[in-house]
């Protein structure tokens, strides 16, 4: 799918659609689609980064003309049978082409279509960047459950199969466990697995980095959609990484004298905590954005959007749904009864899983920067107030103190530093 998807008008009158009328090449650099349209017109526009997006609805809304930007989710498979649909931008065009999309976009077994109004401008483009986010995630984490199966528990890939596909009966029911048993077991024309023949050099498209970078802008710690990004960008290090394995020397202990079955069970277990981090992370950075924004979003209805069509559809985001259901005001997931006690009954597995991997010298960056998180996340003191200090001691910072809060200090911390702080910036 183009990233135009056409116009619309809402008049009744034939609008010029970009498919079927369309300007010369030279005709639209010089003059672009607005001046074809009048007022009340309709332009629906596909994955645009959020800037843009609502750039235009703000010049278009000033001739009178409605802008929708909608995300767009599910490969190949959405496009045949539906996609998962998130429009945002004019709400005034939801009411003229609400039927449309809904009818297009997949939907679940209620019958519920995966498409409602997101929110104003670019909501709708922010809210496909964090699915795309979380998809980074989704897979890197299945990727270290993968890691940890070959070469703790030395697994072979039709065994691994199996173990995914009976997790797709769990919890973990999703689209992205289900095609990993597939590729698991799928064998190439010689008769081999197909997957230990794919160089192991990760490519991305963009979304993925522009969530991360979202994140750092509005302060919200989205680390494991972090991590997932950095890790495509070690694995593309490949001719390095083969020189590197020459040199550089791992732990001592390289051998796995556990339980098997109870070791295979904790990695299911870590997946599936990691894995409610992720999404809590990224509803944390939709929150953050719609205060920056005034935008006015239903988690509720995005977790539902997300349950069929999409890349990230899966059994778990009915969970979510409940969840803002029981508490629209839901600050984060990990606060929920039903997600607190998944992670407590998953915590014994999840650092067991974590210790294992790190003795025997296996990558996981996403499933530790999750139990980190989580861990930061309950603790009610945190080591920052050492940073804070130094940051007094070595550029008069300032600081609060725990019963002053609002109030800034300066110590001079050596006796013969001045009494000036600083207040150009705050970082």
């Amino acid at each position: 799918m183009g990233a135009e998807l056409g116009q619309y008008s809402r008049s009744g009158r034939s609008a010029p659609c970009p498919v079927t009328h369309r300007p010369s090449e030279g005709s639209r650099r010089r003059h672009g689609t607005v001046p074809l349209l009048e007022a009340g017109d309709i332009i629906l526009m596909e994955e645009f980064r959020v800037q843009d997006t609502t750039r235009r609805c703000k010049e278009l809304r000033e001739k009178g003309v409605l802008f929708v930007g909608s995300g767009v989710s599910g490969g190949e498979e959405g496009a045949r049978y539906g996609p998962s649909l998130m429009p945002g931008g004019d709400k005034e065009a939801w009411p003229h082409i609400k039927k449309i999309f809904q009818s297009v976009a997949a939907k679940v077994n209620t019958g519920e279509p995966c498409c409602d109004w997101v929110g104003e401008e670019g909501a709708g483009h922010f809210v496909k960047m964090v699915h795309n986010g979380i998809e980074y995630g989704d897979m890197q984490l299945i990727c270290e459950a993968y890691h940890l199966m070959k070469d703790i528990l030395g697994m072979e890939h039709d065994e691994m199969a199996t173990v995914f596909g009976e997790w797709n009966k769990t919890e973990l029911d999703s689209f992205l466990i289900e095609i990993t048993a597939n590729i698991l077991k799928f064998r190439d024309s010689d008769g081999k697995h197909l997957l230990p023949k794919i160089k192991d050099s990760a490519g991305q498209k963009g979304t993925g980095k522009w969530t991360a970078i979202s994140a750092l802008e509005y302060g919200v710690p989205v680390t494991l959609i972090g991590e997932a990004v950095f890790a495509r960008c070690l694995s593309s290090l490949k001719d390095e990484r083969v020189q590197a394995s020459k040199r550089l020397d791992g732990p001592k202990m390289t051998q796995f004298s556990g339980n098997k079955k109870a070791f295979l069970e904790d990695i299911r277990k870590a997946l599936y905590a990691s894995k409610i981090i992720s999404y809590a992370q990224g509803f944390m950075l939709l929150r953050q954005a719609a205060k920056e924004f005034g935008w006015t979003i239903n988690y509720g209805g995005i977790a539902l959007m997300w349950r069929g069509g999409c890349i990230i559809r899966s059994a778990f985001l009915g969970k979510i749904k409940d969840a803002f259901d029981r508490n629209p005001d839901l600050q984060n997931l990990l606060l929920d009864d039903f997600f607190k006690k998944a992670v407590e009954d998953c915590q014994d597995s999840w650092r067991r899983v974590i210790s294992t991997g790190v003795q025997i010298g296996i990558p996981m960056p996403c499933f530790t920067t999750a139990l980190s998180f989580y861990d930061g996340y309950r603790h009610e003191m945190l080591p920052a107030n050492l940073i804070q200090a130094q940051r007094d001691y070595f550029g008069a910072h300032t600081y609060e103190l725990l019963w002053k809060p609002g109030e800034f200090i300066h110590t001079n911390w050596t006796g013969h530093g001045g009494n000036v702080s600083s207040s150009s910036y705050n970082a």
